[in-house]
């Protein structure tokens, strides 16, 4: 996108309606238009500017106006609310959510995750207990069996919240890596739980820290003898985006014990169930959300001839919204830069942004099914999971950076990940019937003709993944998939120019490439996952740049949590 600026961008999107995203069977729907909310019509917590008379109330006061209804987004907004202003977010797309989003983009009833489908690491935000999140609808599934891991040779691992029965299925295949396994878990959970401050005082914390400094490859080499557990792991490690074969990835090979100690939840209902908790918290809160307003613009003041303070935001249609106290950005930092003059971001800023490095790029390939995986076990039978991952061998992370800088789509042993949350959660689709997703990065700049080419091969590479899938779940022969909901790295960054080149986590988490929650320009604050401590659903983010705010504001974070909602 570095060739159309974001008010461009959101033109041509529009333009697109119908055309850029869905390639499937009858039911399907366009990508542009992701006019869902994740429960029944009607029910909507946010209001469409077409139909709510604040849409075009331009002149109303507020003290924060917030551009952008991701998670983090919606988090700072509540707390703010919370806290007693006057808070206005605006959203782009026709549905709040952004990565966090749940729609039935397949055919009816069937509610497909978007982005994210697992929360685990928004169970530690003090949001979801100081905003009450359950008493707005927000129920987890906490699924006992975690994670399959099937392998061509007809082996395969299970992971399960019991570590006895996870050791059971490790040790099928290497009695060894199963000991090893159940000696390292305690181990590392005294080793995660200790905080950077005590980290030096664990027994053996050198040798984590040497295993965490190492590439995913070398360290499970070190730990496990067994390729099924080592391409496991990696397998698993990969969801964050990067490829296994790079120094200080080493932590992948820990992403087993992790699951076994904090499981996968998922939100009944669908991931955006968070969103659309928050959403009715910021309404409850006197707070107003609209939907089908992008931001392309900021509202500097000018005094004296020169610019000051960020008052508000300008939208692609021309309204304008102003903050008393601020405005929230949650735009990405490369589309930002662009909406007030170079010169009032300072150089730091500006070099930053124009180095900014992005992830490998995400894949989404949704289907509507009448079964779900089944997945043979070599003792006979098979097991339905919320989630799998499909990689044969350990050294195939070594290749993923090799094609994506050649931009070239191998797909033969490319780490897979496939939710089934109807498995876990009946409530994802009709009786009967369930939720299949494939995941995976694969390069967002082709090599020949670029990322616009996404557009011819999509439906291919989808095939081929499937494909893979069904090699290991047989059962999914054509008839059983209903329709499909096809999302290519180029479609991704579509729906949300936030997930910049396909980058669902904004970029490379690993560089110190986040922005500050206090941008250059005064009165402007950031949040998102281009702040620390960057993309997935932690709601982090959020919280750090409320805290930041209600700080200026002369408050703090715990105070306004500590209040009854």
């Amino acid at each position: 996108m570095s060739d159309t600026s974001r008010r461009g961008f959101i033109k041509k999107t529009a333009e697109a309606a119908g055309l850029a995203g869905a390639a499937g069977l009858a039911g399907a729907a366009a990508l542009a238009p992701l006019a869902f909310a994740p429960q029944a019509a009607g029910q909507s917590p946010v209001a469409s500017a077409a139909s709510n008379p604040l849409g075009s109330a331009s002149g109303e006061r507020f003290d924060f106006v917030v551009a952008g209804a991701g998670h983090n987004s919606l988090v700072c907004a509540a707390y703010l609310a919370k806290a007693g202003y006057r808070v206005l977010v605006l959203e782009g797309r026709p549905t709040i959510g952004g990565g966090c989003k749940t729609a039935e983009v397949c055919l009816p009833g069937f509610k497909e995750d978007l982005c994210s489908s697992v929360h685990s690491g928004f169970q530690n935000n003090p949001a979801l207990k100081e905003l009450n999140l359950r008493d707005y609808g927000l129920e987890y599934i906490d699924p006992e069996l975690v994670m399959h891991i099937p392998f061509l040779d007809g082996q395969s691992i299970t992971v399960w919240r019991d570590l006895d029965r996870t050791c059971e299925t490790i040790a099928k295949i290497s009695k060894k890596d199963a000991e090893t396994f159940r000696k390292l878990v305690p181990e590392f959970k005294a080793y995660a739980e200790s905080g950077p401050a005590g980290k030096g005082s664990v027994r053996r914390a050198k040798f984590w820290q040497q295993l965490n400094a190492m590439s995913g490859y070398d360290a499970t080499g070190v730990l496990f003898e067994s390729n099924h557990l080592r391409a496991g792991s990696l397998a698993c490690g990969h969801f964050g985006g990067v490829a296994g074969g790079d120094f200080g990835t080493g932590g992948q090979a820990f992403s087993l014990m992790t699951q076994v100690l904090n499981g996968r939840p998922i939100p009944k209902g669908g991931s955006g169930m968070l969103c659309v908790a928050l959403g009715r918290f910021i309404e409850a809160h006197h707070g107003v959300i609209l939907t089908n307003k992008p931001v392309v613009q900021l509202l500097v003041e000018k005094t004296n001839g020169e610019n000051g303070k960020c008052l508000g935001v300008e939208c692609a249609d021309g309204s304008q919204y102003r903050g008393g106290k601020g405005v929230v950005s949650t735009i990405h930092i490369k589309h930002l830069v662009n909406m007030a003059p170079r010169e009032l971001w300072g150089d730091e800023f500006n070099t930053m942004v124009e180095t900014f490095q992005p992830e490998h790029a995400m894949i989404q390939f949704h289907y509507a099914t009448t079964e779900p995986p089944q997945y043979p076990l070599m003792g006979g039978g098979t097991i339905s999971s919320t989630e799998a991952v499909l990689m044969d061998r350990a050294e195939s992370v070594l290749l993923l950076n090799s094609y994506n800088a050649r931009g070239e789509v191998w797909v033969d042993d490319t780490p897979l990940q496939i939710v089934s949350p109807s498995v876990g959660d009946p409530t994802r689709a009709p009786a009967g019937h369930h939720t299949v997703k494939i995941e995976g990065t694969l390069p967002y700049d082709l090599k020949d003709g670029g990322p616009k080419r996404w557009d011819e091969i999509k439906e291919q590479v989808a095939e081929a993944c499937f494909n893979r899938l069904r090699r290991l779940a047989p059962n999914l022969t054509p008839d059983k998939v209903l329709a499909k909901f096809i999302e290519s790295p180029l479609d991704i960054e579509r729906m949300n120019p936030a997930m910049w080149r396909g980058s669902v986590h904004a970029g490379d988490r690993r560089l110190p490439q986040m922005a500050s929650y206090k941008m250059p320009i005064p009165g402007l604050y950031q949040t998102g996952a281009c702040t620390p401590p960057g993309g997935s659903i932690t709601g982090f983010p959020g919280r750090n740049a409320a805290a930041a705010i209600l700080k200026d504001l002369g408050t703090s974070i715990e105070e306004v949590g500590k209040k009854d909602s």
